[in-house]
């Protein structure tokens, strides 16, 4: 089976260089600062809320803070996950949805700064660019408006298997792949629908990825988690 452990390994030595030295350039001070996307046109004001703040049932594994993640290497200070305002909202409802079928739902990632995309970028052999956004355009995790999600059992608190592993480049990441288990499947269609139900749509390279549909509406963003400050109100999400 691939993981992202093994991904890494099979890196090559070049790219592990690589990987080394643009981390390592992204803490020297007095380098200039690498251009975000140029945008033009009316966006709204960011509003990017803490997601265990609207609901501290929504689990977290932010795998870009520690060095379990396709790099390797910690690339978060903390682990913490933002959306935007109505994208997070939705988020709860999803994750209400699913209580009664005896899962929650477990965030790998939110919104994630410009520089981290560029950084995924750089680092990635271009065969497998498609399982990275392009930093001249900006990701949707950028805006705020995406997730990277997948399911836990709240009996346990442990994550439910699905046909690939979270950041798995490969074939079994498709959300439509037939291979798997019968139950990775169902529980993977699970999350899909409860999600897709409140606005977001899955990424066919990868089934744990969901852009929520006002993601247009979103400035590409480089704020570090630090630097936000969002309102603590109680969502609009209906009855727990």
């Amino acid at each position: 089976m691939v993981t992202v452990f093994s991904v890494v390994k099979k890196a090559s030595q070049n790219t592990a260089r690589r990987l080394a030295i643009l981390l390592a350039t992204l803490c020297l001070p007095g380098l200039p600062a690498a251009a975000q996307p140029t945008e033009t046109g009316d966006f709204r004001a960011p509003d990017l809320v803490e997601l265990v703040r609207l609901d501290p049932s929504i689990h977290l594994d932010i795998r870009y803070a520690t060095s379990n993640n396709f790099t390797g290497r910690k690339l978060y200070a903390e682990a913490r996950a933002f959306l935007q305002r109505p994208a997070a909202e939705a988020l709860v409802r999803a994750n209400r949805a699913l209580k009664p079928h005896g899962y929650g739902l477990l965030i790998f990632d939110g919104y994630r700064p410009w520089s981290v995309t560029k950084l995924f970028w750089e680092a990635t052999p271009p065969d497998k660019h498609k399982f990275v956004a392009d930093p001249q355009k900006g990701s949707r995790h950028n805006r705020g408006c995406a997730i990277d999600v997948g399911l836990y059992q709240p009996r346990t608190g442990k994550e439910v298997a699905m046909p690939s592993a979270f950041d798995e480049m490969s074939d079994r990441a498709a959300a439509d792949y037939q291979g798997g288990t019968t139950e990775q499947r169902r529980t993977r269609a699970l999350l899909r629908q409860a999600l897709e139900k409140e606005g977001f749509k899955v990424n066919p390279d990868e089934w744990w990825h969901f852009d929520y549909q006002d993601w247009r509406l979103y400035r590409v963003l480089d704020l570090p988690f630090f630097a936000i400050h969002a309102s603590p109100r109680a969502p609009d999400a209906g009855p727990p």
